[in-house]
């Protein structure tokens, strides 16, 4: 298990939505610093975070951000992309982007940090996934949570020797600025933060944080005709 108090984290996407979150939550469990990553760090606005760029799809930006960041503990890819490319009509360029972002960039960024977290007596990787891992109604963006899940189900069995742990988040709508146009319950991204962590810190393999994740993930043993009814038509 996993203990924040005096925690050193890294959070990918901290500067709005469930990162900023994160960020907040980390500081209320004791977490001595936390590294708030964005593309312009300028938009970290916690008074106490350390602001870090990052463009998660970009090595040498990575390999910058690591060299910057040598004291973590808790490592959170939450940074994602919402493009949602359809597969037949939509550019491939747009479904590459996507994979970029949401498979390749925590990718880069594991690969980055887990020396560091082994060199610091071990530690935590959280990996921010969605219900969308497991229900392909959003194109590319399902795709690519869907390799994120499978990244991290890898992931896990590597790390494992090297004292690393990994937990999955998996949540439906979330309110934050890539759900404002949708007309659903959403869950708050404080109640996500609060979830994710005490996965941390329980040593969970998942969290998954509402009601409709828990029903979609019980449904993958059925036929698809359960999750997808329209092909029962």
């Amino acid at each position: 298990m996993t203990t924040l108090e005096g925690s050193v984290a890294l959070v990918t996407g901290g500067s709005r939505g469930i990162g900023k979150a994160l960020v907040e939550a980390l500081y209320e469990r004791g977490a001595t610093k936390v590294y708030a990553t964005a593309r312009d760090p300028r938009t970290v606005t916690h008074p106490d975070a350390v602001p870090l760029a990052l463009e998660v799809s970009d090595p040498s930006s990575v390999a910058a951000a690591a060299a910057q960041a040598q004291d973590v503990t808790i490592l959170i890819n939450n940074a994602g992309a919402s493009v949602s490319a359809n597969f037949l009509d939509s550019p491939v360029e747009d479904v590459r982007r996507e994979f970029e972002t949401n498979f390749y960039g925590p990718l880069l960024v594991t690969r980055a940090f887990v020396p560091i977290l082994e060199r610091n007596g071990g530690g935590h990787i959280l990996n921010v996934h969605s219900v969308l891992s497991w229900l392909g109604i959003a194109g590319s963006y399902s795709a690519s949570k869907a390799a994120f899940w499978s990244q991290s189900n890898s992931l896990r069995l590597d790390l494992k020797p090297r004292g690393i742990d990994l937990t999955g988040l998996h949540v439906g709508y979330v309110d934050t600025d890539m759900t404002a146009k949708v007309d659903a319950p959403k869950s708050t991204p404080e109640s996500v933060a609060a979830q994710a962590l005490d996965g941390i810190e329980s040593g969970a393999l998942e969290v998954l944080a509402d009601d409709v994740t828990r029903q979609v993930k019980a449904g993958l043993s059925a036929d698809p005709a359960v999750l997808y009814p329209q092909l029962a038509a």
